[in-house]
C-alpha cells in the first residue's frame, strides 16, 4: 500500500517532464504515465480543473473494490436498490425500486456501461447514503494526493462544485490498476448482459470502444456531459509494460479516440520497461533477532523496474538493502525494509520493500541452546 502511495505522489512532484511533439491536438487537458514508476511521459495542462463527468466512476470503482479488498464486501453480496438509484438519469441499465442485484452484476454494470444508476446503489450499499459515499470518496482523493479533485456525487452527472484534473485522473487509475488489477476483468469486456430479477437480459456496451478496437486496451473509463466534453481515462499493456492516459475536454467521440490512440502509440514506441529484479526473487540472506534459524531470506515485495528510452541499453545495477528495526516472529509479505535499487553511475533507479521469503518463527530455548552448542565446538562466537 505505502509503495503504491508513494508511486502516486511523484506525480505531483514531476518525476518526469519530457518534451514532446503535441500528440493530443484535440484535447484541452492531457497526461500519459507509466504505473510502476510513476514517470509522467507526457502532459499537456494536466493541472487545470474540469468536469470529469463519468470518468468520476474511477473512484466509486476504487472504493468499491477496496471494500472487496478490505472483506467489508463480496462479490456475491446483495444489494437492493432504492428510489434514489432508481432515478437517476444518464446512463444507466434501468434498474427498478426493490430489485436486488448481486455486487458482482453491479460492478460489471458500471465499468462497461457506465451505469448512474448501479453506482448509486453501490455507494448506497457501502456507505448507507449517497452523501457518506462521495465524504469516502474526497477522504480517498486526499489520501492519493490528489490536489484539484472534489467530487459532489459518485456517478459524474454536472454538479457544482464536482471536478478534477487529468493529473489527479490519472493518480486514481494508477491506484486502480496496480492495487485492484483484477478490475480489468470487467473493464476490459466490450459487451455482455446484465440478467434481471424477472430472466430478461439488458445488453451492456462498453462505452470505451478501444478495448474492441486497439488490442492492447483493457480499460477503464470514458465520460461525456455537455460541462465535460468528451473524455476518457484509458489504459493498456504492451510488450510487459503498462500505460495509463488522460485526455479531457475533447469536442468529440472520434478526437477522443485520435487523441488517446495517439498518445498511447507515442508512449509504447518510446519507451520500455525494464524488470531489474523480479518480485519473489532471494537477494540477500540475513540475521534476524530472534529468529529460529540463523539467516533468513529476503526477496522484493514487487518488481524492481527502470523506465528506458526504447533505444537504450540494459544497464548493470547493484542493490543497497536497509533492514528495519525487526525481529521474529515475521509473517511472509510483512515489510521489513526497503531494497535501493542502484545503476551503475551511482543513481537510485527506484525503491522496492522488502520481505521474508518465507515466516519466520520465533526461536525457543532450545533452539539457542543447540546453536551455541554448535558454535561452542566450531570455536566461534556465541550467538546472541
Amino acid at each position: 500500500m505505502k509503495k503504491v502511495l508513494l508511486i502516486l505522489l511523484t506525480f505531483f512532484i514531476g518525476v518526469s517532464h519530457i518534451l514532446a511533439a503535441d500528440v493530443t491536438e484535440y484535447s484541452e487537458s492531457a497526461i500519459l504515465v507509466e504505473p510502476t514508476t510513476g514517470k509522467v511521459l507526457y502532459e499537456k495542462d494536466a493541472d487545470t480543473r474540469r468536469a470529469p463527468a463519468s470518468m468520476t466512476k474511477i473512484m466509486s470503482m476504487i472504493l468499491i473494490m477496496d471494500a472487496i479488498n478490505n472483506g467489508n464486501l463480496s462479490l456475491d453480496d446483495k444489494v437492493m436498490v432504492s428510489e434514489n438509484a432508481s432515478s437517476m438519469g444518464g446512463s444507466q441499465v434501468y434498474l427498478n425500486t426493490g430489485e436486488s442485484y448481486k455486487v458482482e452484476e453491479l460492478l460489471k454494470s458500471i465499468a462497461i456501461a457506465s451505469a448512474n444508476d448501479a453506482v448509486v446503489a453501490m455507494s448506497e450499499k457501502i456507505a448507507g447514503t449517497e452523501e457518506k459515499f462521495v465524504e469516502m470518496m474526497n477522504n480517498k482523493c486526499q489520501e492519493l494526493g490528489c490536489t484539484n479533485t472534489n467530487f459532489s456525487n459518485p456517478h459524474g452527472l454536472d454538479q457544482d462544485n464536482h471536478y478534477s484534473s487529468a493529473r489527479d485522473m490519472a493518480l486514481m487509475a494508477t491506484y486502480l490498476v496496480t492495487k485492484h488489477p483484477e478490475i480489468l476483468k470487467y473493464t476490459s469486456i466490450y459487451e455482455d448482459y446484465l440478467q434481471r430479477p424477472d430472466g430478461s437480459n439488458t445488453w451492456l456496451v462498453n462505452t470505451n470502444k478501444l478495448v474492441r478496437f486497439y488490442k492492447d486496451v483493457d480499460g477503464l473509463k470514458t465520460g461525456f456531459t455537455s460541462t465535460a466534453g468528451y473524455c476518457l481515462t484509458s489504459t493498456a499493456k504492451k510488450n510487459n509494460m503498462r500505460l495509463v492516459g488522460v485526455v479531457m475536454g475533447v469536442d468529440s467521440p472520434d478526437n477522443r479516440t485520435s487523441d488517446t490512440v495517439k498518445m498511447l502509440n507515442y508512449g509504447f514506441n518510446t519507451y520500455k520497461l525494464s524488470v531489474v529484479y523480479e518480485k519473489d526473487k532471494v537477494i540477500d540472506e540475513v540475521r534476524i533477532e530472534k529468529s529460529k534459524d540463523e539467516t533468513v531470506e529476503i526477496v522484493l515485495m514487487d518488481d524492481a523496474t527502470e523506465l528506458l528510452n526504447i533505444n537504450d541499453a540494459t544497464k548493470d545495477y547493484t542493490i543497497n538493502i536497509k533492514l528495519d528495526n525487526i525481529k521474529a516472529p515475521i509473517k511472509k509479505g510483512s515489510k521489513i525494509g526497503e531494497a535501493e535499487i542502484i545503476d551503475n553511475n551511482g543513481n537510485v533507479v527506484t525503491k522496492v520493500g522488502i520481505t521474508v521469503k518465507k515466516d519466520v518463527l520465533k526461536a525457543n530455548l532450545w533452539d539457542y541452546f543447540k546453536r551455541n552448542l554448535d558454535i561452542l565446538l566450531s570455536g566461534k562466537k556465541i550467538y546472541k
